[in-house]
């Protein structure tokens, strides 16, 4: 997928509460908004190179949609938010932003799009296989805060753009990847996409 017509990525944590839960999180009152650079995107197909300064990089399967020029969510992929867990904890602990150990090289494994209709509110299913075992299985039903909702809020607070990309929360189950893991998330009924993890850099 060229990452030329991808603008800003942005990424809602905390968006399912038993996520926040699993992490010993308060469930936040409103979207918890952080930010990925396109250049991190790693297509299906290619493999996950992992950063030699972290060794408790965790999955994240999401849901991620795309902005059309009315800045209406009409394209959904599916995305996984890799999380240097250890350097975030560290970073959390002392107060400090977290974009170290969510924005590295290859932290946003992204699918190719698919049309999607914002207006039917159709529910989206999604999951997370590693090495063929189910980690990771949601719903666009169990969102703290749904896709309108979300919406209004970036659309209140940021400059948000055509060609943008929202990704929406992940559900529980993350765990740590290794080198040789094979990923495979998968939009029930949409699309389906797989990565292979590589060896530190």
């Amino acid at each position: 997928m060229s990452q030329a017509i991808i603008g800003q990525i942005w990424c809602i944590g905390r968006n399912y509460s038993e996520h926040a839960k699993e992490l010993g999180n308060d469930i936040p009152k409103e979207p918890v908004v952080f930010l990925k650079p396109a250049s991190a995107i790693v297509s299906s197909g290619e493999v996950i190179e992992l950063p030699s300064w972290t060794h408790d990089v965790h999955h994240e399967v999401e849901l991620a949609f795309r902005l059309n020029e009315k800045l209406e969510p009409t394209r959904v992929a599916v995305a996984i938010d890799l999380t240097a867990r250890d350097i975030q904890s560290e970073l959390k602990s002392k107060g400090l932003p977290w974009a170290k150990s969510k924005a590295f090289p290859f932290s946003c494994p992204l699918s190719s799009f698919v049309e999607w209709k914002f207006e039917e509110k159709e529910i989206l299913n999604f999951q997370l296989k590693v090495n063929s075992k189910t980690r990771q299985v949601g719903s666009s039903t169990d969102m703290l805060f749904d896709l309108s909702s979300v919406m209004t809020y970036l659309k209140g607070h940021f400059p948000i753009r055509p060609g943008d990309v929202i990704l929406t929360g992940t559900p529980p189950g993350v765990a740590r990847v290794q080198s040789g893991d094979l990923l495979v998330a998968e939009i029930i009924g949409k699309i389906s996409a797989q990565w292979t993890v590589g060896h530190a850099k």
